[in-house]
């Protein structure tokens, strides 16, 4: 199967609550959260998903002030969210009862590019999860030993999965589900692919519908962040001190991160691999890299923030890091 998670914040939140999966798990980490440090940070009201219910002209008044992945201000969205009308749409685990599912508790594989994936032999691992989160370069083929090969939900920002398809077009495996990431472009992008018709206006004017998604994409194998989410995300989890920069425009939390901590919010348990840890520096930047490079820092992400959440998320049990010392 194959979804598409887009990323959209805004302010206050609208009355269209999330639909968590509800598991007989006993001791998910939604149970575990008031006995850690993170008890007050957490909002379980606040939804992970946006869909066409959750559109309505009082609600593009409040998002449209925000732009970027923290609103809906560039968008045009009202025909783009309409489309998505389908539980497929409103629900992250919409298959978890049509499924042959070896445990009662969601177990989720969030799957970073990380250096220290590379000779790490956790793809078996990683393929035993329930559902298997991956991002951006997620290059599979030749690295199945250290990453696996099964990929249930793809989240992207537009930008980065060109890029990526342009160089490791021969790895990549996208036939799978996408969350996407920067609504300007990511809303027309989801339109047009899964109806099948041309972009006819702006930067990705086509003469043909786009195709990085598969001949055969429908509407079921998208699903769109919700801007009131990735808000959250930054102002409870990531609050950077970027936001005191000039860098304030610009900041937001990583691909990766929005992802890992989607998951951490839906799934019953979570495992991940390939995020940075303290010795990052003994790694490549990606595990796919033909040629060792050192990680590199921009000001649109706080990344070693986003390192310290992860050693604090595993210490206080409510993630499995990944690490190797």
């Amino acid at each position: 199967s194959s979804f598409c998670v887009c990323m959209g914040g805004g302010g206050i939140i609208g009355k269209v609550t999330p639909i968590i999966k509800i598991t007989n798990c006993p001791n998910n980490i939604r149970k575990r959260v008031p006995q850690t440090q993170f008890a007050e940070m957490f909002l379980h009201s606040i939804p992970v998903l946006q869909w066409a219910k959750h559109f309505s002209p009082v609600e593009y008044q409040r998002l449209s002030h925000y732009g970027g992945a923290h609103g809906w201000g560039s968008v045009i969205l009202n025909s783009s969210l309409a489309i998505l009308n389908t539980p497929a749409n409103r629900l992250m685990f919409d298959d978890w009862e049509n499924g042959a599912h070896r445990s009662e508790c969601i177990r989720c594989a969030v799957v970073g590019n990380g250096g220290i994936l590379n000779g790490s032999r956790k793809g078996k691992e990683i393929d035993e999860h329930d559902y298997v989160f991956r991002v951006n370069g997620a290059a599979l083929t030749g690295f199945e030993n250290d990453v696996g090969s099964r990929t249930s939900f793809y989240t992207f920002s537009t930008n980065t999965m060109r890029n990526s398809m342009r160089s490791y077009a021969r790895c990549l495996l996208l036939t799978i589900s996408y969350f996407c990431l920067s609504p300007s472009v990511d809303y027309i992008l989801m339109k047009a692919a899964s109806t099948h018709t041309a972009i006819d206006q702006g930067p990705e004017r086509s003469k043909n519908p786009p195709t990085y998604f598969g001949e055969d994409v429908t509407v079921e194998k998208f699903k769109i962040y919700h801007p009131d989410f990735i808000r959250y995300l930054r102002n409870r989890f990531l609050h950077s001190n970027l936001l005191k920069t000039g860098a304030r425009r610009i900041y937001r939390p990583s691909t990766g991160a929005v992802m890992l901590l989607a998951a951490i919010h839906t799934c019953d348990q979570v495992d991940a691999y390939g995020f940075m840890t303290p010795d990052y520096t003994l790694y490549s930047d990606h595990y796919y890299d033909k040629q060792r490079r050192a990680v590199r820092f921009f000001a649109n992400h706080d990344m070693r923030m986003e390192m310290r959440l992860w050693q604090e998320l595993h210490n206080a049990g409510l993630i499995n890091l990944f690490m190797r010392q």
